[in-house]
């Protein structure tokens, strides 16, 4: 189990929110890193594993048009991604991962090209533009290292999102009724 799964379950659990997640090249390894971690139940509602660009479409809410013209793996398709899952799931927070782990290039992105977003509700404490966040991975190594590596990176991001929004009292709070993490 992963510490940053771990940490997110925790925060997510802690505010009283839930998680929804929209993966394409990590084809499940989200899902199964927050899973693994005890009471994730309490804030996770699920996942959805589009791994064929219809699905993005048909499941996710992802424009057709930006499908069509751009193809899987781009920003703005991860970002739709994530608001599609948090959407469709009931979710106060959606994350995404879409890029190419390889052996070969896709929709003419380079092995190791990645995007991945986080979608949210909008706060006076958020740290999102307009609810949502898109990063861009140029990552190295084998398929199963890129994967692994947009795992971390979403879950990173989503903790950082979490984490921004607490103002330092609730911190301080969270700090007090967990042992101190």
């Amino acid at each position: 189990m992963s510490s940053t799964a771990a940490d997110v379950v925790r925060l997510l659990t802690v505010k009283g929110e839930t998680l929804a997640v929209a993966e394409s090249l990590t084809g499940g390894m989200v899902a199964s890193a927050l899973t693994a971690v005890p009471g994730a139940s309490k804030a996770f509602r699920g996942s959805v594993t589009a791994y064929a660009t219809a699905l993005k479409h048909e499941l996710l809410g992802v424009d057709a048009t930006l499908l069509e013209e751009r193809g899987a793996v781009d920003p703005q398709v991860a970002a739709q991604m994530a608001a599609g899952v948090r959407r469709a799931l009931g979710a106060d927070w959606g994350i995404a991962t879409t890029g190419v782990a390889g052996p070969d290039p896709q929709d003419g992105r380079p092995v190791g090209t990645v995007f991945i977003a986080v979608d949210g509700p909008l706060g006076a404490h958020s740290v999102s533009a307009g609810g949502g966040k898109v990063e861009a991975l140029r990552l190295n190594g084998d398929r199963a290292e890129i994967r692994m590596e947009s795992v971390r990176s979403v879950l990173g991001l989503l903790l950082r999102e979490l984490a921004g929004e607490q103002t330092g009292n609730e911190r301080a709070q969270d700090t007090e009724q967990n042992g101190g993490f």
